[in-house]
């Protein structure tokens, strides 16, 4: 038997490395002709150091470039982390989509956006389903996690079984779906697992991450207490935590508003699999004002203090229905994302100053994880017993940990990827072989365009150093005829005459620079341009101890 016989290729894109923006590849059969299958293709988010840019993405040109061998992307569950970057990238991969019943509802949805609807076929599989891609044997195992129907996936190939986890915690008590089936898992590891690609967020904290029941518990009585209006910020896709959040309310005599489009949305997908039956039916915002404070709970999108959400208009006063005064309480109903601090904290500062009271997790019992602590990972190598260790959805220092502690629980190796790494695993064990490109793209506005394109790099600068623009105008005669005329944005301005003085300094310094030229030099346009740009940007430097973007603008007359 050839390597390529048997051998299987998996290759991160995204997601190995860093938490989010997941996306991987499993290939079977020789180079020239090697299949694949995509799980998972996920989004993150923008932050200060990507200005103007909400969405990443990873960039799937290893995958495109050989799309004639790609079979279809398969979706382990519905978080925008796993599944968001699908509409967005489908055109260039053009391929089948298999999800199940709740994931392809907001799939279509999220095609439909992008008018995709007619040429991206979404293909429904059921809950515990088996199916067949060219060579991959995929059978669909139950997990728990934050959102409905959770899979890991048993990628089976002639070279033998992968288990995929994807996103999963063990929680008794889900509220929502079936319990994790240890039995399957069981059966698999009897059957042997070649390598285990596993979820490391949590490998740093002890024990187990918890059950939804307990939040259900205690957040009905955290609202009991409250008597004003109430809101809940919670992540639109914990469908666990809405009915939770709906329950409680409705526990204490208030009917529910939900407030934000992706609430609604994910109302919607599980109500279209036949959860959220036993709710009332939501009141419409322009309805929740006539309810009395104590009748009303809001569930709210926003708990990341993202600016457009609900709950951020709500705390600026910018909502059209909803107002938050003295007496009122908000529930974050969430965990505080690593890199979002600020906007939390000052999301909470707002609403403070308009005197409402705010709950945490620190404050009371009503978040849990989705994710496997550390007795649940032990738990899940004790079931799956693979020859290795592939650890995956962390940043490097999860990634590093989680491949230790797989090899303390008796894992015979592991294997630690980065995005790009290609690792062939096979009976004798797994190990990088190559590096394929994994960069990533931005979503901005309505392009999309690489990370490292000249137009972000410009963008940071400019947030650093602000801008400049100068024009003059040239005659044939290589004469200054008319400026330089300067104009500034983002340059700090301390009142009175500073800042003329300051453009009149820059405006002298393009002077000289051009006097200094050649005659033949004067009548070049380009020339002319980058010596004054330089010349300006210099004298900034000087004058500021900033280097802005300067851009001149010569007229030849």
């Amino acid at each position: 038997m050839s390597e390529s016989e048997n051998t299987v290729y998996f290759l991160p894109l995204g997601g190995s490395g860093e938490i989010g923006m997941n996306l991987n590849l499993y290939g079977f059969g020789p180079e020239e002709d090697r299949k694949w299958i995509i799980v998972d293709c996920g989004v993150t988010f923008g932050d200060l150091t990507t200005p103007g840019v909400d969405v990443i993405m990873p960039d799937p040109r290893f995958i495109e470039e050989r799309k004639h061998q790609l079979l279809g992307i398969v979706l382990t569950h519905a978080h925008e982390d796993h599944m968001g970057a699908v509409a967005y990238l489908w055109e260039r991969l053009r391929c089948p989509i298999w999800a199940t019943p709740f994931t392809a509802y907001l799939m279509r949805d999220r095609l439909a956006e992008r008018g995709l609807s007619n040429e991206a076929k979404v293909r429904e599989i059921s809950l515990t389903g088996r199916f067949d891609i060219g060579p991959f044997d995929l059978e669909l195992i139950t997990l728990t996690h934050s959102i409905p129907e959770p899979n890991g996936l048993a990628i089976r190939t002639p070279a033998g079984l992968i288990l995929h986890t994807g996103d999963w915690k063990i929680d008794p008590e889900p509220l929502i779906g079936a319990p994790t089936d240890p039995e399957a898992i069981k059966a698999l590891g009897r059957e042997g697992i070649l390598a285990m690609v596993c979820d490391s967020t949590n490998v740093f904290t002890p024990g187990e991450a918890g059950s939804e029941a307990g939040v259900r518990e205690s957040l009905t009585k955290v609202i009991a207490e409250q008597k004003g209006k109430v809101a809940i910020a919670a992540f639109a896709s914990n469908v666990a935590r809405l009915e939770t959040a709906i329950l409680a309310a409705e526990a204490n005599g208030r009917r529910v508003c939900l407030v934000g489009r992706s609430m609604h949305r994910m109302a919607g997908a599980a109500k279209s699999v036949g959860l959220l039956q036993s709710c009332a039916p939501f009141v419409e915002e322009e309805e929740a004002g006539y309810f009395p404070s104590d009748k009303i709970a809001f569930v709210c999108t926003g708990s990341q203090g993202e600016p457009r959400a609900a709950l951020s208009r709500i705390a600026d006063r910018s909502h059209r229905n909803v107002t938050l005064t003295e007496g009122d309480t908000v529930i974050f109903s969430s965990r505080v994302i690593p890199g979002n601090e600020r906007s939390i904290y000052d999301l909470m500062n707002r609403l403070a100053l308009r005197g409402v009271k705010i709950i945490t997790e620190r404050d009371r019992h009503i978040h849990v994880s989705g994710h496997p602590c550390r007795d649940e990972l032990k738990q899940m190598y004790e079931w799956a017993k693979p020859k290795v260790a592939i650890p995956v959805h962390g940043e490097a220092r999860h990634l590093i940990e989680h491949a230790a502690y797989a090899k303390q629980l008796g894992v015979p190796s592991a294997v630690i990827p980065s995005n790009g790494s290609l690792i062939a695993i096979n009976a004798d064990g797994a190990r990088i072989i190559d590096e394929a490109p994994a960069g990533r793209l931005h979503l901005d506005g309505n392009f999309i365009v690489d990370a490292e394109a000249s137009s972000m790099r410009e963008r940071r600068k400019m947030a650093y150093g602000g801008a400049i623009s100068v024009a003059l105008a040239v005659s044939g005669k290589g004469e200054i005829v008319s400026g330089p005329d300067l104009r500034a944005l983002g340059v700090p301005d301390t009142g009175g005459d500073d800042m003329d003085e300051f453009l009149d300094a820059l405006a002298d310094a393009a002077e000289r620079a051009f006097a200094k030229m050649g005659n033949k030099a004067r009548r070049d346009e380009d020339e002319v341009e980058e010596v004054v740009r330089q010349a300006v940007r210099r004298e900034a430097n000087r004058l500021w101890g900033k280097k802005p973007v300067v851009e001149a603008m010569v007229l030849m007359v």
